[in-house]
């Protein structure tokens, strides 16, 4: 049997479609570090700029190109950029993340000349995506998506509902794995301090119960749901974080801060994390960063989001506002003692079953074995 390689001497470029806020890019952006520090040379190429992963990522010596297929500039100059990009790096292994990026990096991959020699895994990060909802470039790369998708060496999906979506899609991969989302136990953890100076910034006393979602402004969260909740409970304080949330009208009960940086510090904030998607979401990064954070967690019935909240928290069908209202009714009025052994469960879970550690080995693992079959 040939001898693996040891993982020092392993190059990796990831391809992202941007390094804004989002569960897919928090999630490249935790996996590149974690392996950067380890000895594992890492690169990434957005096909976007800007977007707060990009310094962090720099910052610990990990490249970081960036190119710009929203400029004037034509889209096959682009791809020829980063097929150049590739060819240069010449890593053993090009891991793809978004329908975007999934597609550039299969047409790069060929025009580089690498593509014996590179092996290609692409990454799912949604699930059953209403398509009708978004653009129709949207429903194009995903239609393009399922077309090519025998064409990478490995697909990843971060729930075991996004893989189940997109097979029913056409996709007809070579090698399918999940592998979760992985959260950071030690940045997301519950810190008393935290918790005193943001609810006394938000002015919510401490006897009341508060509920936080971590959502950007996108008809897949269903925003409308929550808030139709929210003003059935005013003595209940919501707290939405998330780009385009500042701009909902919302009754006095609710904060609506927008995009914040300081998601870990707002999440101490509350007692109940909330994910109250229609659609699409595979697995919830901020459901589970809640969790980890020690709070309870409610969420609609969508992408693997059972999975994750398991017995420590409520799952309602999605859409229905009667049953989110009962739910975050129900959390509220539970005794102190009771809603907090249900944090410690949920904290206890994430630890458990879906920690950066156990994201981060079972993609080593993944890598290591795709590249190792590469021609040498």
């Amino acid at each position: 049997m040939a001898q693996m390689r040891p993982h020092r001497s392993i190059e990796i470029v990831h391809v992202i479609t941007g390094l804004g806020v989002g569960g897919a890019e928090a999630m490249l952006a935790s996996l590149v570090a974690e392996k950067q520090l380890r000895g594992v040379p890492q690169h990434v190429i957005s096909l976007t700029t800007g977007g707060p992963h990009a310094a962090a990522l720099r910052a610990i010596g990990v490249t970081v190109d960036e190119l710009d297929f929203r400029s004037m500039t034509p889209p096959f100059l682009q791809i020829a950029r980063l097929a150049r990009l590739i060819a240069a790096a010449s890593p053993a292994l090009l891991q793809s993340w978004m329908y975007h990026a999934d597609i550039a990096a299969t047409v790069a991959l060929a025009l580089s000349g690498r593509r014996r020699s590179t092996r290609l895994v692409w990454g799912i990060r949604c699930s059953d995506l209403d398509l009708r909802r978004y653009s129709p470039l949207l429903r194009l790369a995903v239609r393009l998506s399922a077309r090519l998708s025998p064409l990478a060496d490995a697909i990843v999906a971060n729930s075991r509902a996004g893989l189940a979506a997109h097979l029913d899609l056409g996709y007809r991969p070579r090698r399918a794995h999940v592998i979760h989302n992985g959260i950071d136990v030690d940045r997301f953890r519950p810190d008393a301090s935290a918790r005193a100076a943001m609810r006394a910034e938000l002015a919510i006393a401490e006897g009341r119960c508060a509920a936080i979602c971590v959502a950007r402004l996108d008809p897949m969260k269903d925003h409308g749901l929550l808030l139709a909740a929210a003003t059935r409970l005013p003595g209940i304080t919501f707290i939405l974080v998330g780009a385009g949330t500042e701009t909902l009208p919302v009754p006095p009960n609710v904060r609506a801060l927008g995009r914040r940086l300081d998601v870990p510090s707002l999440l101490q904030a509350a007692d109940v994390v909330v994910s109250t998607s229609a659609f699409g979401e595979g697995f919830s990064n901020a459901l589970a960063e809640g969790m980890a954070s020690g709070l309870v967690p409610l969420a609609t019935d969508v992408g693997d989001s059972a999975a994750i909240v398991g017995p420590a928290g409520r799952i309602v069908p999605a859409r229905d506002r009667e049953a989110l209202t009962a739910a975050i009714t129900a959390l509220a009025d539970e005794p102190p003692d009771a809603r907090a052994a249900r944090a410690a469960a949920a904290r206890s879970r994430i630890v458990e079953h879906f920690s950066l550690a156990r994201a981060v080995e079972a993609f080593d693992r993944l890598h290591a074995e795709l590249i190792e079959q590469a021609p040498r």
